[in-house]
């Protein structure tokens, strides 16, 4: 059983490391993981080979292999939610750890303190470690299965250190007896099951990743023309559904060929940032900004009326005017309001268009409503 768990983690490590390699940084998983699954491994080797190699490797280094895995887990856990470790208070206490168990392996071979020993500590171990994912909400599949597995665990390794005041003495970790082998088994599936769910947890942020990028600008950090698209459709039928009405705002950077060819691409992205965080702040937290050609911009207001949308776009207008120096830019808007219960997207998307048009043609930095 103990070579099998080394094979399977072995396969767990590999697992790990492929996805840190290939998953992208912002994704954060961590070499902790994929060195606790190699460092189970070096620990499955040592504790099978007890009686044929020395103490020190067959009891000591294996007890300390089973710590620091389940440890690194830990804080490879910490590093994915952005937790900072305590690296020197669970250091030292693993040291403390080790010196217990060297001290009930030579000056008093005692196996039963040993195992109560090195289960109480893999109790508090797995406790901190589900009790860190708890925190982070069980909001997922993955984190549930993570916190329910280290739960799971905690109490499996609880009940084996209690077991050792009452049952028969064992004497080894390969002891042979029906409890012992159904304890061990729990921990080692605890341990699989564990890897499993970081892997899942992985997945999942790196599926937000690629919905959040799909969704946004990569430059500005705008929403894109087709996610635009679906708030402006959700928006409409409610606001025909309330009998409200909502505001769209077509903006369009004037000039802006200009600034590219006199300051270069690098200064033109510059204004791009500088106008989307300068709209940002004149709009509320429920109206949303996208993207919809190089230097066009669209905004959406919802349950806004024409006086309240034209004071928003006449303040962006403002803002975008008191630029200076290389990143001076004027902006013309083009505003449309629902008309009617029979409006659809499109309609409102060219009305304006039109109004933004009209904006353009009579000189530019201008509000018109279409």
């Amino acid at each position: 059983v103990l070579l099998l768990t080394a094979f399977v983690s072995l396969l767990m490590a590999i697992v790990h490391f492929s996805i840190k390699r290939s998953y992208p940084a912002s994704v954060r998983v961590p070499y902790e993981w994929t060195a606790s699954m190699l460092i189970l491994i070096a620990g499955g080797f040592l504790a099978a080979s007890a009686g044929r190699l020395p103490v020190v490797l067959s009891v000591a280094a294996a007890n300390l292999s089973l710590w620091l895995a389940l440890y690194l887990a830990y804080v490879g856990t910490q590093r994915f939610f952005g937790v900072k470790p305590h690296l020197r208070a669970w250091l030292a206490a693993l040291g403390v750890a080790l010196l217990a168990c060297l001290w009930f392996t030579w000056a008093e071979p005692n196996y039963m303190m040993r195992l109560r020993l090195a289960t109480l500590l893999m109790t508090a171990l797995c406790g901190v470690h589900a009790w860190l994912v708890l925190r982070q909400g069980l909001d997922t599949f993955a984190k549930r299965a993570a916190f329910f597995t280290l739960l799971f665990s905690a109490a499996n390794q609880l009940a084996r250190a209690v077991s050792t005041f009452g049952s028969t003495p064992s004497t080894n970790v390969l002891d042979t007896s029906l409890h012992h082998q159904l304890y061990l088994g729990a921990c080692i599936l605890g341990f699989m099951l564990t890897s499993l769910s970081t892997i899942l947890m992985a997945a999942d942020r790196l599926a937000d990743e690629l919905k959040q990028r799909a969704a946004h600008d990569p430059l500005t950090g705008t929403l894109t023309r087709r996610h635009m698209d679906e708030l402006c459709q959700a928006e409409l039928d409610r606001s025909h559904r309330k009998g409200r009405s909502m505001a769209l705002l077509m903006m369009d950077l004037d000039h802006f060929k200009a600034i590219n060819d006199n300051h270069g691409h690098q200064t033109g992205d510059e204004v791009l940032i500088n106008f989307v965080n300068g709209t940002r702040e004149m709009l509320r937290p429920s109206d949303a900004l996208g993207r919809f050609g190089g230097e066009e911009f669209l905004a959406l207001l919802p349950e806004t009326d024409l006086p309240q949308a034209r004071l928003v776009a006449e303040r962006i207008r403002a803002r975008c005017a008191q630029n200076s120096g290389a990143m001076a830019h004027t902006v013309s808007i083009g505003l449309a309001i629902t008309a009617s219960a029979s409006d659809t997207v499109r309609d409102m998307l060219t009305r304006a268009d039109l109004a933004l048009y009209r904006a353009k043609a009579q000189g530019r930095n201008l509000v018109k409503v279409g």
